[in-house]
């Protein structure tokens, strides 16, 4: 086999149903030498048993689940290529997507590529084309249900998706891997906002596509996850004038997605995700220091990236009332004078 070489980094975790297709897929990759490392999280059934023999596949089995960012942190650190993949065990590359996400790699100033994630039974149509972040941490599938015709064209985007991206191997140990306390969810917008503070570039690339059996769920446990670290990332990653900015707004955000809780019966799970930032507050602290003191690029160029809009799709139930789409995007305009952001966007 002839092209760059990669290791693709995949979890198993519960039944993992597509799991046999996936590695398969990478396995079958054109126009580039590739290898997996699965990282059994937790496999419910003999989908990693059945792999196990299979060449070109290393599974390494933590014996707990570590979560995703540490999965394929141990994942990684097992890779023996210059180029890492990361994806979904219930995602199939086609076949010349991790080329395509390689060959993206070679510009120096990329440092994540982005897949164009598809929709499993529905190939034409998008899972997401790169995430968008809003000011507030929260972040989405971009273009989730759109036509993939209007997502043809390459472009920077505000975050990479965790289910189909690569990195140089030398600088994804450069950026410390995924940040593990978050343990899933949030951890690829994380990941892509540092990346941009080092300086480098995350690209969506049109021709690495991937099918996804994408399911939208919020069970309580996915709710405290992505609450708690929704504020985790905004805590460790925004400069301290950017908070004091940013303040009003993300103290009224989260009082009320408190009530929506309260109203929706997972208040116990937003509780328990303040109680956790409150009992681990000195390594969230050391956690902000390492950021800040590693980052090249200040704010003022990195939130250029991030929106103040909040559309994620009426397919999550999570979309805003127009008034306060409107009240959001106006806060935005204000803090991006006051801080001094272009108005200019990837």
């Amino acid at each position: 086999m002839t092209g760059p070489r990669v290791t693709a980094v995949v979890l198993a975790y519960g039944a993992e149903p597509v799991l046999g297709e996936c590695v398969h897929a990478l396995l079958d990759s054109a126009g580039a030498d590739v290898d997996v490392v699965l990282v059994d999280n937790g496999c419910t059934t003999d989908a990693v048993e059945r792999l196990r023999d299979v060449t070109g596949v290393t599974v390494v089995t933590p014996g707990t689940n570590t979560g995703f960012a540490g999965g394929c942190n141990l994942g990684a650190r097992h890779a023996e290529s210059p180029v890492l993949a990361f994806v979904n065990g219930d995602a199939v590359v086609r076949p010349g997507a991790l080329r395509a996400l390689a060959d993206a790699l070679e510009d120096e100033t990329v440092g994540l590529a982005s897949g164009s994630l598809r929709l499993y039974d529905e190939p034409d149509v998008m899972n997401s084309a790169g995430n968008p972040v809003h000011f507030t941490g929260l972040s989405w599938a971009g273009g989730l249900g759109e036509p993939a015709a209007d997502h043809a064209t390459p472009q920077d985007v505000a975050s990479a998706t965790g289910a189909a991206t690569a990195v140089r191997a030398d600088r994804f140990a450069e950026l410390g891997g995924f940040c593990e306390p978050m343990f899933a969810y949030c951890e690829d917008a994380e990941l892509s906002l540092r990346t941009w503070q080092h300086g480098w570039r995350v690209r969506y690339v049109p021709d690495a596509v991937v099918l996804h059996r994408y399911e939208f769920s919020r069970n309580p446990l996915k709710s405290y996850l992505l609450e708690r670290n929704r504020l985790f990332l905004v805590a460790t990653l925004y400069e301290r004038r950017t908070l004091l900015v940013l303040l009003p707004v993300l103290v009224a955000l989260d009082a009320a997605v408190a009530l929506v809780a309260l109203r929706q019966g997972w208040f116990r799970e937003k509780a328990r995700g303040w109680w956790w930032l409150l009992q681990h507050r000195g390594e969230v602290a050391g956690r902000r220091r390492l950021v800040q003191e590693s980052r090249r690029v200040p704010d003022r160029e990195v939130l250029r990236l991030l929106t103040g809009d909040f559309a994620p799709g009426e397919s999550t139930g999570l979309a805003a009332p127009a008034p306060l789409r409107v009240a959001s995007r106006g806060y935005w305009a204000v803090a991006r004078r006051v801080l001094r952001v272009s108005v200019t966007r990837p």
